[in-house]
């Protein structure tokens, strides 16, 4: 009989080295699957991985498939190191797009430098907003928060399709579920000529560089750092715990509201049904596979901003679904888990 014995105390350097085997293991995975559908492993690796990035549209798109996924990844991080569970950022990226795109439409026809700000701003108080549901809900009532952030996402994702079927609809768009194009007052500044890169990437690397300093510079961030190791030593020690609750789900939720921003006022330009392909759910992994730090955010967001490019690419060139992407990103979370497992447990045999 095999048994789970924890560890007297688990490797710092595996834990490091933890999502590397994992992100390795994929690719092993990966190419066995390739295999067994009947293509060559080491040339679909290379559609799936090398291909999209060959050039610089294809790094530029990379960048913008990044940019929301290490936002919304930095922001859950806030709930993750507090031991909470935000599992609902898809929903604060929707509230975000929906009150920062409402200041967009309600002045498309205004040219002012004003406009984006107050877009930026609406967009990170709507996300803020639609966060603090569960985690007032958490202090009052002792409410699961998964259950609730979740269930939230789900309807911030209807009230956006009444919007864009109904008082939001473009009176010019032949009856498409899309609402009117923003102003160019209400557009993301774009980078570099010719590609999509545009400000949100800024605002994400100034952001990500701020949480930095809150994590290792101020009382607030060890706060929560001690809340989510230890919530014994933080009673103790006299922190507020409602209060950093609802810091972190506010931050958390700003963050993905601001990637909702981006999302809605850059690459696309209007709001409508599928403005995110999943971006708050998959920051998820990305969160974990940076292990909650700045930076490894930044490598794990490239990672799986990477298995979208791939996954399109695959289905261009090998005619597979481009679901074929999730399916790196589920393997990337269940390896990660497995290997998180072993640093902390270890195997004993039992007769």
């Amino acid at each position: 009989m095999i048994k789970l014995v924890p560890r007297g105390s688990s490797s710092q350097s595996m834990f490091i080295l933890a999502p590397i085997f994992a992100i390795f293991l994929t690719l092993l995975t990966g190419s066995i699957i390739f295999f067994l559908m009947g293509y060559n492993p080491s040339n679909a690796l290379k559609i799936f991985f090398i291909s999209p990035i060959s050039n610089a549209y294809g790094i530029s798109e990379l960048l913008v498939k990044a940019t929301p996924l290490a936002l919304i990844a930095m922001g859950l991080s806030f709930c993750f190191k507090n031991n909470i569970y935000n599992i609902g950022a898809e929903g604060q990226l929707t509230m975000g797009a929906i009150f920062g795109g409402g200041v967009g439409i309600y002045f498309y026809d205004i040219s002012s430098v004003l406009i984006l700000p107050g877009m930026i701003i609406a967009g990170a108080l709507g996300g803020a907003l639609w966060a603090m549901i569960p985690a007032l809900l958490k202090t009052k009532f002792n409410t699961n928060e998964i259950l609730t952030s979740l269930m939230l996402a789900y309807i911030a994702l209807l009230i956006l399709d009444y919007l864009v079927v109904g008082p939001w609809r473009d009176p010019d768009g032949f009856n498409f579920p899309k609402t009117r194009p923003f102003g160019e007052s209400g557009r993301m500044p774009i980078l570099f000529q010719g590609l999509r890169i545009h400000f949100g990437l800024i605002i994400t690397l100034i952001l990500i560089a701020f949480s930095w300093f809150i994590y290792s510079k101020t009382i607030f961030g060890f706060q929560l750092k001690v809340s989510g190791f230890s919530p014994k030593a933080a009673r103790f020690a006299g922190f507020n715990k409602n209060f950093l609750i609802f810091s972190a789900f506010a931050i958390s939720g700003a963050f993905a509201g601001l990637a909702g921003v981006g999302e809605v006022s850059g690459p696309i330009g209007l709001i409508y049904r599928d403005i995110s392909p999943n971006y708050g759910f998959t920051a998820i992994i990305v969160c974990f596979l940076g292990r909650l730090h700045p930076l490894g955010i930044i490598f794990a967001s490239l990672v799986i901003a990477l298995t979208y490019l791939g996954a399109e690419d695959a289905q261009l060139f090998l005619q597979i679904p481009a679901a074929v992407g999730f399916v790196f990103q589920g393997l990337v979370l269940f390896f990660l888990l497995g290997s998180d497992l072993l640093v902390n447990f270890k195997l004993r045999l039992n007769n």
